[in-house]
């Protein structure tokens, strides 16, 4: 018996498919298409996308949508030991229309971080939910081990992770205040686009804090199986912070 269920389009692998009719030479257009996740050659019916491109953005778009308004699993986050806090969002309706509420802590969440989390750090890791819960719930389990094992071998004081739920990367400015720490990095999904829901961006600052303006964050992005795969970005960070430390300075005024 045959079954009359359409494929679901977002399984089907179109990297390496070319489906422009009759081209002059499918190899390169099949070489171009491995070097990006960009809708390329793709042909066209008349002047508008073939009905398979088309059906395939809609899908990415609906996964882009679902990143901004899912969860962050936090049972992936126990093992690690993470403090979890919230910022002054309530919700995350409140979340997209109020980015300044995301940016902030109350009084008490504030006292609660100086009272349960490690002073004085050489290193503190933050996770935010941020746009993408699921570039955290893909991406935490496999570069968190890798950036604390780093961090160990070098005998930074680690701080304790802490979980930030409604958290804009702001909050790495108030944490680190909060605590004293040298470097403060903070792990947070990307804003989703069509290509990937699931990016993880890292923001890094010497001695960050609210006095201080963006440019002094250095920014590592795209961090996803498609990407720069969370294992290789985990040694990535390990040797930016040995950059930071020894320099005392991040952002526009690190030279790389």
């Amino acid at each position: 018996m045959t079954s009359d269920l359409i494929a679901d389009i977002s399984e089907l692998d179109l990297t390496s498919r070319v489906t422009i009719d009759k081209p002059l030479d499918t190899e390169y257009c099949s070489r171009l298409k491995a070097t990006t996740l960009a809708r390329i050659c793709v042909g066209r019916a008349g002047d508008r996308y073939k009905t398979e491109t088309w059906l395939r953005f809609r899908a990415d778009h609906a996964v882009a949508m679902d990143a901004v308004w899912s969860e962050v699993n936090e049972s992936l986050l126990e093992p690690f030991g993470f403090f979890k806090v919230q910022t002054l969002i309530r919700n995350k309706d409140e979340y997209l229309t109020r980015p300044d509420l995301g940016r902030r802590f109350s009084p008490e969440v504030l006292q609660q971080i100086q009272s349960n989390c490690l002073p004085n750090p050489d290193v503190q890791i933050i996770v935010a939910d941020g746009l993408s819960s699921p570039a955290i719930n893909e991406n935490i389990q496999d570069i968190f081990p890798i950036m604390m094992d780093g961090f160990q071998a070098k005998n930074y004081r680690i701080g304790t992770p802490i979980f930030v739920k409604f958290g804009r990367v702001a909050t790495m400015d108030r944490i680190s205040e909060a605590l004293n720490a040298k470097i403060t990095l903070l792990l947070v999904g990307e804003r989703p686009g069509l290509a990937t829901g699931e990016s993880m961006g890292c923001y890094m600052a010497y001695e960050s804090s609210t006095s201080k303006p963006e440019s002094q964050r250095t920014v590592v992005s795209n961090i996803h199986k498609h990407g720069t795969p969370p294992v290789e970005a985990g040694a990535h960070l390990v040797s930016l912070v040995e950059i930071l430390m020894r320099e005392k300075k991040s952002g526009v005024e690190l030279k790389l």
